[in-house]
């Protein structure tokens, strides 16, 4: 019997997802930084900021931003690694990894860029510093490898940051599920002429681990003193973990 997951509210054959997946990313990348502004009106940028400052990189570090896509936390780790350190973006697809080469291109940066899945990362154990994945671990088929994956890749005291959508404050909830199944997908077709993309992402947010469902899922790939931090009422959670 084949195995099947979640795409969206749909059930759907695994072997379908990541190709379900890379249709969307790819219709929307190039709209990408704009609808995340108009989204979250601006909020996404505070968000990337505190994962910033949790993450301990300093000159010299060695990163790695899974699923980095548009290149938001890369261009921020660049600064803070300076010439001695590295900083490696990734992801899957690679209409999104075109737009984040070419904005740490148009920073005067020459990137390090590869195309990869977060489940397989072609890098060796015990490497990086810092691993960071924010808003793409909910879009992957099997989180639980991709969560191992990042552990076996971070050398011992590094850590891993998942920054993500998350189960939003109760009272909030009515107000939160008619915004993103009415208003998001609207949006999306004003801005991107795709509504059915955006009506996937606010499913998929629905379908993703709940803040402590994902800190035990972190623990049981390895990670230790896993904690998490509750961003605007729960509509984003940022999990930090550590490999010891």
């Amino acid at each position: 019997m084949e195995n099947t997951t979640h795409f969206g509210f749909q059930t759907v054959a695994e072997a379908e997802k990541a190709q379900k997946v890379a249709e969307v990313f790819h219709s929307v990348a190039n709209r990408y930084d704009l609808m995340n502004d108009l989204m979250s009106g601006g909020l996404h940028r505070l968000w990337k900021h505190f994962t910033i400052e949790q993450s301990g990189v300093h000159e010299g570090s060695r990163v790695l931003d899974v699923a980095g896509g548009s290149g938001d936390l890369s261009r921020a780790f660049v600064k803070r690694v300076g010439k001695s350190g590295t900083v490696i973006l990734t992801d899957i697809n690679s209409s999104m990894l075109s737009v984040g080469r070419d904005r740490l291109l148009d920073d005067g940066v020459l990137p390090l860029a590869a195309q990869c899945d977060g489940e397989k990362l072609p890098f060796p154990r015990n490497y990086f510093d810092c691993v960071t994945v924010a808003f793409g671990l909910r879009n992957m088929t099997h989180k639980d490898a991709a969560l191992a994956d990042m552990y076996r890749v971070l050398r011992p005291g590094g850590r891993l940051l998942v920054l993500e959508f998350s189960k939003v404050w109760e009272p909030l909830q009515g107000l939160y599920d008619s915004y993103s199944f009415n208003l998001l997908p609207a949006m999306g077709k004003l801005v991107t002429n795709d509504e059915d993309s955006y009506r996937y992402l606010a499913e998929s947010i629905r379908m993703h681990p709940d803040q402590e469902t994902l800190k035990t899922m972190m623990e049981q790939a390895g990670f230790e003193r896993v904690e998490y931090f509750n961003l605007t009422a729960g509509v984003v959670a940022l999990h930090k973990g550590y490999k010891l």
